[in-house]
């Protein structure tokens, strides 16, 4: 059976994720790393010890052929799409095989522009709206048709 599973550290999400997959009868896995706690009545909750890139390697390794990620990581994304799984961010952008490239190369350019330019951290990401979950829940929506 197709699955979901979601890179859930600070992933804002989840209770859509798991709304549309109790719809549709899909198991989620949520996975996030020792520093957050998860909870669910739903999905099945993986912790996985904290570390770099900890529960991006968990998720990469454990999603099959067909399987739905959800991640903000595009790393974890072209990890998913080269198995065959389908991969989806929280904004509601569907990774693709025809984005994910320019995406990598674009993440890869401003990494070092940042370091050329001495800054190490990004702005955090702008306060997410009522409109933002409203657009992730019918892309999700829509790949989890898609999928079935």
């Amino acid at each position: 059976m197709k699955r979901i599973l979601v890179d859930a550290d600070a992933c804002p999400v989840v209770k859509i994720i798991e709304k549309t997959a109790k719809k549709h009868g899909m198991p989620v896995i949520l996975f996030c790393d020792t520093n957050h706690v998860l909870i669910s009545d739903y999905s099945e909750v993986r912790t996985i010890s904290a570390g770099a890139d900890a529960v991006d390697i968990a998720v990469a390794n454990e999603c099959e052929k067909g399987d739905i990620v959800v991640t903000q990581d595009y790393g974890v994304a072209a990890m998913a799409l080269g198995k065959g799984a389908y991969a989806i961010h929280q904004s509601g952008k569907v990774y693709t095989d025809d984005n994910i490239e320019i995406m990598l190369a674009e993440r890869y350019i401003a990494k070092k522009q940042r370091l050329a330019s001495g800054k190490h951290h990004l702005k955090g990401p702008k306060k997410r709206t009522g409109e933002d979950d409203e657009r992730f829940e019918k892309a999700f929506e829509r790949l989890v048709l898609a999928c079935l």
